[in-house]
């Protein structure tokens, strides 16, 4: 996820709460011919201390793919996902993301990728499509083609974003016919889906969780223990979790208390989205570091 699920955000949240077997970074893509610097600092296997982690590579083209891997692979990385899925407006006009599911001879160029670098295994993010959730059935031959290790879908298309409902039917269609394992993407909102959708679908591979996870940061650890975790449990790791991110951004971020603040109260955009509304409003007004302290702690300790 953008700004939010950078390697501080993942080297801690495995720390303190865990469950994820495979954490993937936000997409990587090119600005002026090369790869963002501060996308370049997320990637440095230095900065980064959870077991397995994926660059996900944001490319229109086999060329920008090359582009891509020419700097990623250097690092050390030896699985990369592709991504078909990216739903922002102004990534899909571009012909990027999930812009590229209506067109099967562009996924298919670009996969070609997968067979032109055997010293690497490939993965695939994707949503159902474009605009018509039968656009993945066209894209079915290429994508059973390429060398792939799995499959993630986001059960949506792009002119959803993330709108209305998953189509677990539509889903389901495209898995029986992807010879590839499939991973499950999409509206997974605690660790009760999480089962509910592993008995509804048997043959998953797996499940990729991204919002959900970023408010409410227990889920895959509950799916894990097989059990919800008690309110002391969940307020405990949080706080912990919280003063920890705070205390990072404190020590790294150049730009002083007005860049702390903003960089902070971006994840309460994901963060716990049920507590008390007063509350959170009161951490978004906040305007020094102290009082976001105070109104952080008063929602932390109001929320079970």
């Amino acid at each position: 996820m953008q700004g939010i699920t950078e390697a501080p955000f993942r080297n801690l949240f495995d720390a303190h709460f865990g469950g994820v077997e495979t954490y993937y970074t936000p997409f990587v893509r090119l600005e002026h011919d090369g790869i963002r610097r501060k996308d370049l600092r997320d990637l440095d296997p230095e900065r980064n201390h959870v077991a397995a982690l994926v660059p996900q590579l944001l490319a229109g083209s086999p060329e920008e793919a090359e582009t891509l891997l020419s700097q990623v692979v250097p690092m050390g990385y030896r699985h990369i996902d592709l991504n078909l899925g990216c739903a922002f407006p102004a990534v899909a006009r571009k012909g990027k993301g999930c812009g590229l599911l209506p067109h099967p001879e562009r996924v298919e160029a670009l996969l070609q990728v997968t067979e032109r670098h055997p010293e690497l295994s490939f993965s695939v993010k994707m949503r159902l499509g474009y605009e018509d959730p039968a656009e993945c059935l066209s894209l079915l031959p290429a994508l059973n083609a390429a060398r792939l290790t799995h499959v993630t879908v986001h059960a949506r298309t792009g002119k959803q974003q993330y709108g209305g409902t998953c189509d677990h039917p539509a889903f389901k269609r495209f898995a029986e016919s992807c010879i590839h394992p499939t991973v499950y993407n999409g509206d997974i909102a605690t660790s009760v889906d999480c089962a509910r959708l592993a008995a509804e679908m048997p043959f998953l591979a797996g499940v990729m969780i991204g919002r959900a996870l970023a408010a409410t940061p227990w889920l895959a650890a509950e799916y894990r223990d097989g059990a919800a975790w008690d309110g002391a449990k969940r307020q405990s790791r949080m706080k912990d979790f919280h003063a920890d991110l705070f205390d990072h951004y404190a020590r790294t971020l150049e730009g002083g208390e007005k860049q702390l603040l903003a960089k902070m109260k971006s994840f309460w955009e994901y963060l716990l989205p049920d507590a008390d509304r007063k509350l959170r409003k009161r951490i978004h007004k906040a305007q020094t570091a102290p009082a976001y302290a105070d109104a952080v702690s008063a929602l932390l300790c109001a929320t079970p």
